[in-house]
């Protein structure tokens, strides 16, 4: 392993210490991770709210400024792949085992579990339900992955920079990034990943889980989930091993095909123009409550207050967690597209496709709760199995929804060994499968640890508490781009003006 860096070893070994304190003293660990994710829900749920915000702020300025115009690439390059494909990746790699956990889940749960505001059950709650699922799941999350995935393929494609979170931190801090000053913080990045690929990775686990409670019985069991994981890492590193042109790209294939079909079958044999009714007049009340959303944080309502903790603050970690491996990702298919048609793109299309996913699952299961159906008293894991139950065809939903789970249980997993290895090989595109099957293997070992010691809960707390510190470096990188822009455009302009000169001069 000749180019492994420092940051392979020091995070790898953050990584162990971590699993072997959860094997060995689970309520201890579950404890302390309880009580720093209570810590920085309280104390620091407004700067969540706020950067958050401003991020999305920055991707809006950036596509109407003149900064827009700018390519990521040299002037000459032209985008590798077709909008189609561009479009299917960039949903393919943002969303996932998340959309599919909380497809039913989400909306159900804020309109008679959790509502925000309104009461259980009533008109008004559905409303909110649905709009706060699409605030959950849209331009916000999708302006997380935009700003880090901007930086990076921006400083690589345009500056030749290594794909190091790192390296877009050096028009600021100079080659202070190529010292102990960078490995920190491609450390925070890496370890970010880790956590965040492996509470989803927690998620299939418990939702395949669920499944085979709900279809056969089989109750939910730890040895259950760690069965799965075991053998879902075994698939995924066999897909690793083959290399990311054609594991990742079959498997991506295939995640597509299964969701268009669940999608497609689920939107046909549910209450079509209800889903439809209800997508078109609440992607209205979305809009008009985005800015209020934005920075909703009730402090003297502590219920509302709680209620943003447990969601809003949750997701807006789990995005910010994925974001180094997501961000790296759109980064590399990005090359060649200007500023402007970059983050249009990625703020746009998957944040309508999420939409329209959470509102066929999310309608259907509320749809059904109306009309007598218990779905809202089952675990989140099980809840859309318990959806598929109450339609035609279920079994065959229920099969299709599981294979969809575990091939994006393995995309994820499969792309986050590739990103981990490049982060800890100094940016290289061809890591050594040594160092991707050392992160496979502790990617799962962290999603079962945090299982064991608390379940879905211990996941949550380590998200946001591994989420947090990377924040700060997203603000650093935010400014850092927007530096070199600022140079970048001005040495632009004055060669626009040399050039005019020199034409003028010899006609």
């Amino acid at each position: 392993m000749k180019k492994v860096t420092k940051v392979f070893w020091i995070t790898l070994g953050i990584t162990i210490f971590l699993a072997v304190w959860g094997s060995f003293a689970p309520k201890n660990l579950e404890k302390i991770t309880g009580t720093i994710q209570t810590y920085i829900s309280v104390h620091f749920g407004w700067y969540y709210l706020l950067i958050v915000s401003l991020f999305v702020i920055f991707c809006l300025y950036l596509i109407f400024s003149p900064y827009g115009k700018i390519k990521l690439g040299k002037p000459d390059d032209k985008p590798d792949y077709s909008y189609s494909t561009w479009f299917a990746m960039l949903f393919s790699a943002g969303m996932g085992i998340g959309l599919v956990f909380y497809g039913a889940a989400a909306p159900i749960s804020q309109y008679i579990k959790t509502p925000p505001t309104a009461d259980p059950g009533t008109a008004e709650a559905l409303r909110d339900a649905m709009r706060i699922t699409f605030f959950h799941y849209g331009i916000h999350a999708w302006g997380i992955y935009a700003v880090v995935a901007l930086v990076l393929a921006y400083f690589k494609f345009r500056h030749g920079k290594p794909g190091l979170i790192s390296a877009t931190l050096e028009p600021l801090f100079g080659d202070k990034m190529k010292g102990p000053w960078g490995t920190f913080v491609d450390v925070i990045a890496v370890f970010a990943t880790i956590v965040g690929v492996a509470t989803t990775l927690g998620f299939g686990a418990a939702q395949i889980n669920g499944g085979f409670t709900y279809l056969m019985g089989i109750e939910k069991q730890f040895w259950i989930q760690l069965v799965i994981i075991v053998i879902v890492t075994v698939l995924f590193m066999i897909s690793a091993y083959t290399g990311l042109s054609k594991g990742i790209r079959y498997l991506s294939n295939a995640n597509m095909g299964l969701a268009t079909i669940l999608f497609v079958s689920m939107l046909i044999i549910g209450p079509t123009l209800y889903i439809m009714n209800t997508f078109t007049d609440t992607i209205g009340a979305y809009i008009q409550n985005l800015a209020v959303e934005s920075f909703r944080l009730s402090p003297e309502n502590q219920d509302e207050q709680q209620w943003v903790r447990n969601w809003t603050v949750f997701f807006w970690a789990w995005w910010i967690a994925w974001s180094p491996f997501v961000g790296i990702f759109i980064a590399r298919v990005s090359k060649g597209r200007s500023i402007r048609e970059f983050l249009s793109g990625v703020l746009i299309v998957p944040s309508v496709v999420s939409f329209l996913w959470m509102a066929v699952f999310g309608m259907s299961a509320i749809q059904k709760e109306k009309e007598g159906a218990d779905i809202a008293s089952l675990p989140d894991a099980q809840m859309l199995f318990g959806v598929f139950d109450q339609f035609p065809f279920s079994i065959a939903l229920s099969v299709i929804a599981m294979m969809l789970i575990g091939t994006f249980f393995i995309t994820s997993a499969d792309s986050a060994t590739f990103v981990l290895g490049m982060q800890t090989t100094n940016g290289s595109l061809n890591p050594p499968k040594t160092v991707k099957f050392a992160w496979g293997v502790a990617q799962s070992a962290i999603a079962a640890v945090l299982l064991y010691t608390g379940g879905l809960q211990a996941l949550q707390n380590a998200l946001i508490s591994a989420a947090f510190p990377f924040s700060f470096i997203m603000i650093l990188m935010v400014y850092s781009l927007y530096q070199a822009l600022r140079k970048d455009k001005a040495e632009l302009e004055n060669k626009s003006y040399e050039e005019k000169k020199y034409e003028e001069k010899i006609s």
